[in-house]
């Protein structure tokens, strides 16, 4: 029998929700004619050129983070690079570019041999917490 009460009890709560709420969720036309309209000329951004230049580098001799990238966008053209040291030793340096003609290129050349240490268990590697 409670069941029954919550449910009719909540059923209620949702039909008169409509009601107490006013119009939220509804389009009524007068309260949209009443509020300012934001001109949006989207046509202005279809037309800009967009340009930026950005560059950043990392070299951390502590963690041994090393790693740089940088960017150029003119209008629809874009070039940029990343490079970073790996886990492993390699160096990863990886060539990007971007246009209509040629769509997106990329070019990844990988330096240096990967060590690995053989034969060693983690058990003995020495943590600093």
């Amino acid at each position: 029998m409670f069941k029954i009460i919550v449910l009719f009890a909540c059923l209620a709560a949702v039909v008169s929700a409509r009601y107490i709420g006013g119009a939220h969720g509804y389009h009524l036309e007068k309260y949209h004619n009443s509020h300012p309209k934001f001109d949006i000329h989207q046509e202005d951004y279809h037309h800009s050129h967009p340009m930026y230049k950005f560059r950043y580098g990392v070299k951390d001799g502590y963690t041994h983070d090393h790693k740089s990238a940088w960017e150029h966008r003119d209008g629809d053209v874009v070039k940029g690079q990343y490079t970073l040291d790996e886990a492993d030793g390699t160096h990863r340096v990886v060539d990007y570019s971007s246009d209509h003609k040629s769509g997106f290129q990329v070019h990844v050349q990988r330096t240096g041999h990967a060590r690995h240490p053989h034969g060693e268990s983690y058990v003995k590697i020495d943590q600093h917490y």
